[in-house]
């Protein structure tokens, strides 16, 4: 498996001039990632912590552009990953808004943390899943069709939150004091 280096993984960001906002938010992702990917491993978990957080950096990677080209930023950075001959790391960034499928009785998968990751992270802030829910609907929800994505998307999360916390010694409202912030913009941009 082909996996960039964090080195890499900010090359790229900054080739694809993301907005500051997006790298924040981006880093924390992958700081809840990263984080849970260790503990989950712990627990005798096959979780690949690389493939975790370099997917977790870069799974926006699109997302500047998309707000003029009105691209799908999971779709595109799936490709552009591909095309780096990065497959794994594409397939976790397409599956980061919705997951391909939501099974609760198998293991943790790496686009279950990342998928997870992203809906903790409101900015670059981790807040409880209400919370993001909130900014999502206002931000997101105004068409009907939307609406109904989203109740479905969440109620999924919620269940993919039960799985990830039922296996750790942790319960999701310490999610925020437990994550410590080792990748930081300033050590790579």
């Amino acid at each position: 498996m082909n996996v960039p280096s964090k080195k890499e993984c900010f090359r790229l960001i900054k080739k694809m001039t993301m907005m500051d906002h997006i790298i924040d938010h981006s880093i924390m992702v992958s700081n809840v990632a990263l984080f849970l990917s260790l503990e989950l491993k712990k627990h005798s978990h096959a979780i690949d912590y690389r493939l975790a957080t370099s997917a977790a950096l870069l799974h926006d990677i699109t997302k500047t552009r998309s707000f003029d080209t009105k691209e799908n930023h999971s779709e595109t950075g799936c490709r552009m990953l591909i095309e780096l001959g990065y497959p794994e790391v594409g397939d976790v960034i397409r599956q980061h808004v919705i997951l391909d499928s939501y099974r609760n009785n198998s293991s943790v998968s790496v686009q279950e943390i990342v998928n997870y990751s992203d809906k903790r992270i409101l900015h670059d802030k981790v807040v409880s899943l209400n919370k993001r829910l909130e900014y999502i609907k206002v931000r997101y929800g105004t068409k009907i069709e939307f609406k109904d994505r989203i109740k479905i998307m969440w109620k999924n999360t919620l269940n993919l939150e039960n799985k990830i916390f039922s296996q750790l010694d942790i319960k999701p409202d310490q999610l925020s004091a437990c994550v410590s912030k080792k990748i930081k913009k300033e050590d790579w941009i």
